[in-house]
């Protein structure tokens, strides 16, 4: 008995493989994930690609919408002028001095 399911299905098998349609489709199917132009490794480095632009494209919309209020900031308030020149360019008042404290890292 075991030996005439084995030999049914050595014939189903035969049968199966001889299909040129089978054939066919398992080339190309082989075709389309490995060799083809669009394989599965090019999809996955252009999907990589495109989160890391994604994430690009989100820092510097958020550097831009800054950039945008602090030049809004320094447009319209006095305030934001005196803290500019201050900190960038060091200028002072007249009756004031200005110590500038610059933090050091410890040598490892």
């Amino acid at each position: 008995m075991a030996g005439f399911l084995n030999f049914a299905f050595m014939e189903r098998f035969l049968a199966l493989i001889q299909n040129k349609y089978l054939i066919a489709g398992v080339a190309f199917f082989i075709w389309m994930c490995f060799f083809d132009r669009y394989d599965f490794s090019t999809q996955f480095a252009y999907q990589q690609e495109k989160n890391k632009l994604e994430r690009e494209r989100e820092f510097y919309e958020s550097e831009i919408t800054r950039i945008e209020q602090a030049i809004e900031d320094v447009q319209y308030s006095p305030r934001e002028i005196q803290r500019i020149a201050r900190e960038r360019y060091k200028m002072k008042k007249d009756n004031e001095d200005i110590y500038v404290i610059q933090h050091v890292e410890p040598k490892q």
